[in-house]
């Protein structure tokens, strides 16, 4: 029961970091554009990081059972200690350095390499592809729910980054200057909204489905059999064949109320690299950025496709400064980030690996 508890706080811990560590995808672009001040950036995001949160349950469900196979090896609470412990370690260093990477990619990335080290490296734990023969996107396993949307929602992002600015540009050519900055100034709000929304219905399930995993496994073992009454909300029942576990509605309130403290704790090294260093942006462009990527993330997570809200959110202001000109642009900047992004899932396993074996070769 202790070591229980003890995942709980630590997938707690990880969604507080998770909050400050992508404040900046909320909040960004509406703070460099000087639409609102830092404070009332932060009050705005967090307020729509605990809306979102919650909105749904699809990615929480894919992280429960869509990633690893508990058939394989147990999932005991150790593993699942070292697989958050990786994701932290590496949030934490990105943080630091100022590097926008995903949290999301981190989680994954932990969870793979913790459950290889305990499977005494048997692949075959983790959920590699289960393909539906109609919809691709309905399938499941890391190649469908992982790889597939790290590769397409940021082509996505940019893509439609561009294009909104484009159209931006062509509708309001001849619109004077002063006008566009007003009216966008007040519509820039709702898109930082609705970043917001999005980003807490995607990131906020993540450590929802660690959580319930961990009652689950709990559940299945006996450890919850000799509870009090009053402690019953904690048995999870497995679900039935062919079905996704539930999410409690208690898991929901948990991790929304502690990503929004942690998104209200701030996250200001990454907000100057993606609303300073990247690409000089103005109201309109900010709106253009934040709208583009709210609406992959509102598709990517009614699918149940945990994404990275980091790149979706630069791919956009990449977009975005493209539509201007090329040049407009840092590029040194995008080339460092893309680094961290690649880099994430393998570091953060790697870390997860590491310290599962460590586990293992102290008895444990």
């Amino acid at each position: 029961m202790t070591l229980i508890i003890t995942v709980i706080v630590v997938a707690l811990v990880f969604e507080y970091i998770n909050g400050f560590h992508d404040t900046a995808n909320s909040i960004a672009t509406v703070v460099s554009t000087k639409v609102l001040s830092p404070r009332q950036a932060i009050i705005l995001s967090a307020s729509m990081n605990l809306l979102g949160a919650m909105a749904g349950t699809a990615v929480a469900k894919t992280i429960t059972s869509g990633i690893i196979d508990t058939k394989v090896i147990p999932f005991g609470n150790e593993i699942l200690i070292c697989a958050l412990l990786g994701a932290i370690i590496w949030n934490i260093l990105t943080w630091y350095v100022g590097l926008p990477s995903s949290s999301s990619h981190a989680l994954i990335g932990g969870l793979c390499g913790a459950a290889l080290a305990a499977a005494s490296n048997n692949w075959h734990v983790i959920v590699w592809a289960k393909s539906n023969a109609h919809f691709w996107y309905k399938g499941e396993g890391v190649l469908w729910k992982v790889v597939v949307p790290m590769i397409l929602s940021p082509i996505c992002g940019f893509i439609l980054g561009f294009i909104i600015m484009a159209l931006l540009y062509l509708a309001l050519l001849h619109a004077r200057p002063g006008t566009v900055n007003r009216v966008f100034n007040k519509l820039q709000m709702v898109s930082a909204g609705a970043m917001g929304l999005m980003h807490g219905t995607n990131d906020a399930q993540k450590t929802m489905g660690i959580i319930t995993l961990t009652l689950l496994v709990g559940t299945q073992s006996g450890a919850f059999s000799d509870l009090p009454g009053w402690l019953s909300f904690l048995h999870t029942p497995e679900p039935e064949p062919g079905k996704q576990v539930d999410i409690a509605t208690w898991v929901k309130l948990l991790c929304a109320t502690v990503m929004a403290a942690g998104t209200a704790a701030g996250g200001w090294r990454i907000i100057r690299t993606l609303g300073h260093k990247m690409v000089k942006l103005q109201p309109i462009n900010g709106f253009a950025a934040e709208t583009s990527s709210a609406l992959v993330i509102f598709a990517a997570s009614h699918f149940g496709m945990p994404v990275s809200t980091t790149h979706n959110i630069s791919a956009s202001i990449m977009g975005v400064g493209c539509a201007k000109k090329l040049n407009a642009v840092k590029w040194g900047v995008v080339e460092k980030m893309v680094w961290a992004w690649i880099l994430t899932i393998p570091i953060s396993g790697g870390i997860s690996y590491g310290l599962v074996r460590v586990l293992k070769a102290l008895g444990y």
